[in-house]
């Protein structure tokens, strides 16, 4: 196995629990030995796309504000373009639609640019995308937070207040009953609150491992969106409206 692959599969394990240990890696981990393990966690470290405890325990590791896109674009791969694919296939010819920040949501880009749309974003990676796409795009203004590939802030927040939107596709930290919507950072979740209150159709973007999981800031509740995922729960079936990507792929009707 590649080290690429070998540290994509370490970061997807650490990310299913709040701490692991070396012990429960090299059990998932096949025909992979412990001190190969111990150099990619090494690296993973250096990195700063996880931290190492003592007693042998791994976490991934997150700042003040978010876990880095470099990090989050190796995990749940398979899951987020699933999804992002399903909410791609939301938007029709004419929409004006919102792109926020977060992989899952930018993996949308690749499913959008033969669309006659526009699109506003505070998303920086969505830039480089721009040469062979079809749609228009306006980049919003505001402070820029590279390790999350984000633009918020006042300035942001006051262009999104003038701006009205068909169809807004939002990422999230985590969800959960009593924190709702939440991410890591103040800044964001104003932002997405405004985008939400201005939008006919608000739809977050979050795999299962965003499920139950209370960030530091509510942006809004489920009852006031549609959550798009791979696997259905609980909560969802009895508190929210939602779309499982992987099961209604070619149906536009959320389930209730």
């Amino acid at each position: 196995m590649i080290p690429y692959v070998r540290r994509k599969q370490i970061l997807e394990e650490v990310e299913k629990k709040e701490i692991v240990y070396l012990e429960e890696l090299a059990q998932t981990m096949e025909n992979t030995s412990l001190s190969t393990i111990r150099r990619d966690l090494r690296t993973l470290a250096e990195e700063g796309q996880i931290e190492l405890l003592r007693g042998g325990g791994v976490r991934i590791k997150e700042d003040a504000y978010e876990t880095p896109i470099e990090t989050k674009k190796m995990l749940n791969i398979e899951k987020k373009d699933q999804i992002a694919r399903f909410a791609a296939s939301l938007v029709n010819d004419g929409d004006v639609i919102y792109i926020d920040s977060g992989t899952t949501v930018f993996e949308m880009i690749k499913y959008l640019k033969h669309k006659n749309i526009k699109v506003i974003t505070s998303n920086t990676k969505v830039i480089a995308e721009l040469d062979d796409a079809v749609f228009s795009c306006i980049v919003l203004g505001g402070e820029i937070t590279k390790s999350i590939a984000s633009i918020a802030g006042p300035i942001t927040e006051t262009m999104l207040g003038s701006m009205f939107f068909d169809k807004a596709f939002l990422g999230a930290s985590g969800y959960s009953l009593k924190s709702g919507i939440n991410t890591h950072d103040l800044k964001e979740s104003k932002k997405k609150e405004i985008v939400k209150n201005n939008s006919a159709d608000t739809y977050v973007l979050a795999d299962s491992s965003k499920a139950d999981r209370i960030n530091f800031c509510r942006a809004f509740g489920l009852e006031e969106c549609i959550i798009i995922t791979d696997q259905s729960n609980e909560m969802l079936e009895q508190h929210a409206k939602y779309f499982i990507a992987s099961e209604l792929v070619k149906e536009n009707t959320p389930k209730a």
